[in-house]
């Protein structure tokens, strides 16, 4: 039976929601989803319709969340709905302290903007999201993020690069790519992604394509 993913874009348009959710889309589809897509948040509000979907992916940056909203997809990521996303899902609604829970991490800054070229460190090589996949370098935003411990780090970068008042505390290495479980749901998260091109290029295509099909029902 083919699988079925819900693609929920919005929020802040810096982050060109509704470009990368068409990639995205493209991108399921090429992987046998039937893809639907979505650019309102009301859609949560319906638990029947969240039981029929295998995935969703969230492309929102900075939105708010309503009560009627976040407890249907805790409820159905707990029964084995997959939650999958990139970038600025780790940002998409800072207020609610539940998506931080349900997700893993959360934003706090990107020292040097998007001129920073840094090294994504693969930390989980038996793992089939990233599974023959080397160290790599890119050039975009690095994210700094508070994590919650029990994720499972698939890749990581070392702060700090970029000049800031963090760097006194000395170097860390910050998770950039991870996977968490939240009742029998699968959850994936990816902090690259601030464009359509780094969205497109390998290995950080691979790794969220994975990433994606991983956490599917």
């Amino acid at each position: 039976m083919q699988k079925k993913a819900l693609i929920m874009q919005g929020g802040w348009e810096g982050h060109r929601p509704k470009e990368i959710a068409a990639l995205f889309k493209r991108m399921m589809e090429e992987c046998d989803f039937d893809v639907e897509v979505s650019d309102t948040l009301k859609v949560l509000e319906d638990s029947h319709k969240l039981q029929g979907l295998d995935l969703i992916i969230p492309v929102w940056t900075a939105g708010k969340i309503s009560h009627e909203q976040i407890h249907p997809l805790l409820d159905a990521v707990a029964n084995g709905l997959g939650l999958a996303g990139i970038h600025g899902m780790a940002d998409g609604f800072r207020e609610c302290i539940e998506w931080q829970f349900l997700t893993g991490g959360q934003f706090v800054s990107h020292p040097g903007d998007d001129h920073v070229e840094y090294k994504v460190h693969i930390k989980q090589e038996s793992n089939p999201i990233v599974d023959g996949i080397e160290d790599f370098t890119i050039k975009s935003e690095q994210y700094y993020m508070h994590i919650d411990p029990a994720v499972t780090v698939l890749a990581t970068t070392r702060f700090p690069v970029a000049n800031g008042f963090h760097t006194t505390n000395g170097t860390v290495d910050m998770p950039v790519a991870w996977t968490k479980q939240w009742g029998k749901g699968r959850v994936f998260y990816c902090s690259l992604g601030h464009t359509e091109t780094i969205v497109e290029t390998d290995p950080v295509k691979t790794i969220i394509r994975r990433g994606f099909v991983w956490a599917s029902r």
